[in-house]
């Protein structure tokens, strides 16, 4: 959007573009594309998962401009599943004579899920958008390049001018920008157990926060509650599509158990499934349970889910004989960079969008296949937003030149093994602030991260591991810091403790550098918001 109004962009990535989250989605983009379906409807399940944190007038945006995006990827030539044309004149079409294949997931009411590949969306997605930055002079394209921090200019109104950066061949650089958008994803890696990249380090969150930035909802992580259990493999996403198939959960004992925990049994919003598979875990004595896809038929897994067909057989499974081993893994990152509807944060010239923003269209708890329709509906708002920031610098003289000073002085303390921090506070994260939480263990977690921070982040690093381990020391602490303050339990937030939900914490919760308690932002019911 930015370089069709003419603007020069830069994409910095932190590895290779296609080693994101979004490229790993096996999920779909949730969008009303028939008769059958309506806005209020996709608006009432995205409150509904919210669990009473969901802001109306960012859901219904979001929502209501889904299509617009849907049509735009597809003249842009994204394939998107089809199948045979729908008798509704007002079915969406894709190929000539086909309509849009529509799936279903967990807390939708309707099919509205849709699918490139089977179970590759992401895949598809971004190369369709590689493809259209590729064919853009303006855009130009920096990959292996890590962004340590931003530079904002101005203490009472700061304004964000660029970023500092290291690439691996020309070292350190600064990168200046009339307008910074983020969009680097979110920090799954701060947990053991995941189905994020090992990129997924919660880079963009640390460096905004360090900037000034608001964060809003930390305590808020989703688990997805269907990966792939295997003693020392990595954690594999199993879509929810599969259980949108037909597919049940069942337990050691070939009991299906889902029914007894909610009405939508295997359709349940997210955290509720999550937690039932915790709880029947610890009622059967057993390390995991059983997605049971053998009523789906071994030529229908096969034709619909092709990747994690390859990714089974990897393991002997054969989903039409054998039940697949799961239990969830830290999957999303709800909370983030507090934004308005048009990815503004509160630094002037600093924008966000993605998991790395919080722009309260998930509220507690995301609603599956809503992430990648919130990627590129606020990013389009961004790419279009951020240019209200050349009127700016036109209009205030534009052109200034800045002096970066770096003044940081080195430690006296003594170091510790970095990689033995990192290895520690994922494991801790995973044991205590994970699925279930408690308020006694969150203040021993505490207390365990102050350590560690007292002696890493206080150091000179020179290697992108270090920094990631600093960044996720900080914004573990954050999370960390939300789940204690957060005294109910909400969403995909559980306090064993507090197992209610409170009318009192219905708000925000921002987190700002040097505060050590939130601001309370009201949840909005109509257009305006409002800060305690």
């Amino acid at each position: 959007s930015a370089a069709q109004f003419g603007r020069d962009v830069i994409v910095v990535a932190k590895g290779d573009v296609k080693h994101s989250c979004s490229h790993l989605a096996q999920g779909g983009i949730a969008a009303v594309t028939e008769s059958g379906d309506s806005f209020q409807s996709h608006i009432d399940d995205t409150m509904d998962a919210g669990a009473g944190l969901c802001d109306e007038p960012i859901v219904s945006a979001v929502v209501e401009q889904a299509p617009a995006r849907i049509r735009e990827l597809i003249q842009w030539g994204m394939p998107f599943d089809t199948v045979a044309a729908s008798a509704s004149a007002d079915a969406m079409t894709g190929d000539a004579g086909h309509s849009l294949a529509l799936g279903r997931e967990g807390g939708h009411s309707v099919s509205r899920v849709l699918h490139a590949a089977g179970d590759a969306t992401g895949r598809v997605l971004m190369e369709t958008l590689e493809r259209a930055v590729a064919a853009n002079a303006r855009i130009r394209l920096f990959e292996n390049c890590f962004v340590l921090d931003l530079i904002t200019i101005g203490e009472r109104s700061p304004r964000c001018v660029g970023a500092v950066t290291h690439h691996v061949r020309h070292g350190l650089q600064v990168i200046w920008a009339t307008a910074t958008i983020l969009a680097s994803g979110g920090c799954g890696q701060v947990y053991r157990e995941s189905t994020n990249p090992s990129v997924a380090t919660g880079d963009g969150l640390a460096m905004a926060y360090r900037a000034g930035a608001q964060l809003a909802d930390m305590s808020f992580m989703q688990f997805h509650p269907t990966t792939l259990y295997v003693a020392g493999a990595a954690r594999s996403l199993i879509t929810e599509a599969v259980r949108g198939e037909g597919a049940h959960l069942i337990d050691r004992n070939g009991v299906r158990f889902m029914p007894d925990y909610h009405p939508m049994a295997e359709l349940a919003p997210r955290d509720i499934v999550a937690r039932a598979i915790l709880a029947q875990v610890a009622k059967t004595n057993f390390t995991h349970v059983f997605l049971d896809c053998r009523s789906i038929g071994e030529d229908q897994f096969t034709q619909r889910f092709p990747g994690i067909t390859k990714l089974l057989e990897q393991f002997d499974i054969d989903p039409g004989e054998d039940p697949i081993p799961i239990r969830p893994s830290a999957h999303y990152m709800i909370g983030g960079i507090r934004t308005d509807g048009q990815g503004r944060t509160n630094i002037n010239g600093l924008y966000a969008c993605g998991e790395v923003a919080c722009t309260g269209l998930h509220g507690a708890n995301r609603l599956a296949s809503n992430s990648l329709l919130e990627g590129l509906v606020i990013g389009d708002s961004c790419g279009r937003t951020c240019d209200e920031m050349f009127d700016e610098t036109s209009s205030s003289g534009g052109g200034a030149s800045f002096k970066i000073i770096s003044d940081i002085r080195p430690s006296d303390r003594s170091e510790l093994d970095v990689g033995d921090v990192r290895s520690s506070l994922r494991s801790v994260m995973w044991r205590h602030v994970g699925i279930a939480r408690d308020g006694q263990r969150l203040v021993e977690v505490t207390e365990m991260f102050d350590f560690w921070a007292r002696y890493t982040l206080d150091k000179i690093f020179d290697d992108r591991k270090d920094w990631e381990v600093q960044n996720l020391l900080l914004i573990g602490a954050l999370i960390i810091r939300s789940a204690r303050w957060r005294a109910e339990s909400r969403g995909t937030h559980y306090r064993v403790d507090c197992p209610t939900t409170e009318g009192a914490y219905c708000v925000h919760d921002l987190w700002q550098r040097d505060s050590t308690e939130p601001k309370q932002q009201a949840i909005q019911q109509g257009t305006e918001t409002s800060t305690t």
